[in-house]
């Protein structure tokens, strides 16, 4: 029977086995089809896949060497683009839009052997924390089905809980790769802004969207890092940063590290009391053994929700304007002779958005609209301004910044929907690294008495990944 522990052991089975990449993607499938009801995925390139393994197998038993994620088993976030294959978003306005390209993170991927799998269910252009606004339905959490796995990237971070797919690739604008990681109890990176291009990614706030990675260890995010990592002349946002070995940084000798916390995050009272309890816990813990830990004042924690949330929709709201059922995509039944151009847009944009994005869509166009753009907008970009200065600050004084991921575990399908207000503020904790463009990780390091998993964030400065990973391990492997 096949089984997964982490991509290095992986492949050492595979430099023994004549058909490993068929076994593994064979028992990928089998999984999916038992797990189908947890909806994480949209589509299972099963042919394609099995093909893939096949060459791989061939190559590989031919002497022609092994990519760095030769075999690997990965599945895809349905924002990011992958030639010939439908590209939706989890939205009816794309209807049953193919795309004609591949994102630069599955060019690479592709390029160092791994098998791409299918494609994950999401939070409708990424807009939401519970998977539930999906035009295909929600993700089911597989801890407890009747619990959310978190969002936007919920299909991703279930598919990797679930045992579907080795690791998994999804989009985090404002924790959408940290939170359902923490709600669904494995790890998720989110990397520094501009440390893997955006190019093949559908924009939501372009400013703030990163392509992140799941994974059971630390290590598989290190290895995945290094592949779909580095600049690219087809996202002018890129760093040019030399590229960093971080699977081998990972197994160096443990470091004694200086580590700060918000002092307001675990007095906030949206925290759950056992996840406060958890966190503190934790700082005796690094403390004992040998980390410098001390708690520092941050006096703008309760606006960088109301930031996030300014700045995020009024990206959105022009990224967004190009979907008018003109070129590609969902399009109204009306015809634009009978009823003008003007009403057909709207009538296809109604029709083909859902509630979530709507919603988003009208409060990023009110905060850009004449008379409000300078009470809303600038202030927000002023905010942005200050948490950019202040982690320069923070940064010079320490290496990594703890908090928690979210302010409670994963709660019931439905509790929140009545209430988008609720839903945002649980943000608190992630928006802070899109804000800042710095790295962060959440890592599944507790369970809750009610059964569900939780852990903490870690960050540090901007491409500061190595010292991350480093500390991730620590915690996640402490022997």
């Amino acid at each position: 029977m096949f089984t997964f522990s982490n991509i290095r052991n992986y492949q050492d089975f595979l430099r023994t086995s004549q058909d490993g990449c068929l076994l593994a993607v064979e028992h990928y499938l089998s999984v999916i089809d038992d797990k189908k009801g947890l909806n994480a995925f949209l589509e299972v390139y099963d042919r394609e896949a099995l093909q893939r393994a096949r060459e791989l197998d061939s190559k590989r038993n031919s002497g022609k060497g092994m990519g760095k994620l030769h075999g690997v088993v990965v599945s895809l976030k349905d924002v990011i683009a992958y030639k010939g294959h439908k590209l939706s978003a989890a939205s009816k306005i794309l209807g049953n839009f193919v795309s004609i390209y591949n994102a630069t993170a599955v060019e690479r991927l592709l390029q160092e052997d791994a098998i791409i799998i299918g494609r994950n269910n999401c939070d409708e252009f990424a807009m939401g924390s519970t998977n539930e606004n999906s035009a295909y339905g929600p993700t089911l959490n597989a801890r407890d089905p009747q619990k959310v796995p978190g969002g936007s990237s919920g299909g991703s971070a279930v598919a990797v809980q679930a045992g579907m797919c080795m690791v998994s690739l999804g989009s985090d604008t404002g924790g959408s790769v940290r939170q359902p990681a923490d709600f669904c109890g494995i790890q998720g990176l989110k990397p520094s802004y501009g440390k893997v291009s955006r190019y093949g990614l559908i924009a939501y706030a372009s400013s703030f969207d990163q392509i992140g990675i799941f994974a059971i260890s630390t290590e598989d995010i290190g290895i995945v890092l290094e592949v779909i990592a580095g600049s690219d002349g087809q996202d002018s946002s890129y760093s040019n940063k030399a590229q960093e070995e971080y699977s081998l940084a990972i197994l160096q000798e443990p470091l004694k590290f200086r580590v700060a916390y918000f002092r307001e995050a675990l007095e906030h009272s949206s925290l759950d009391p056992e996840i406060r309890k958890a966190c503190y816990g934790l700082v005796q813990r690094l403390k004992n053994a040998g980390h410098q830990v001390e708690p520092i004042d941050f006096e703008y924690l309760d606006y960088i929700v109301p930031a996030y949330y300014v700045l995020s929709t009024a990206e959105a709201s022009s990224n967004l304007s190009r979907y008018d059922g003109i070129r590609y995509g969902y399009r109204s039944p009306q015809v634009v002779k009978e009823v003008g151009l003007t009403e057909f847009y709207k009538s296809t944009r109604s029709e083909g958005f859902g509630e979530e994005v709507k919603r988003r869509i009208l409060l990023g166009t009110f905060v850009l609209s004449a008379g409000y753009q300078d009470a809303y907008f600038t202030r927000a970009q002023k905010i942005r301004k200050l948490l950019i200065n202040r982690n320069e600050l923070i940064f010079n004084q320490f290496d990594i910044l703890i908090s928690p991921t979210s302010p409670s575990t994963a709660f019931k399908i439905g509790e929140k929907t009545e209430d988008p207000i609720s839903m945002y503020l649980a943000d608190i904790y992630t928006v802070y690294a899109n804000l800042t463009g710095i790295p962060a990780i959440s890592l599944p390091l507790f369970t809750h008495t009610n059964g569900m998993p939780f852990g903490i964030q870690a960050m540090t400065n901007r491409f500061k990944e190595v010292f991350l990973l480093q500390f991730s391990q620590q915690l996640t492997n402490p022997g």
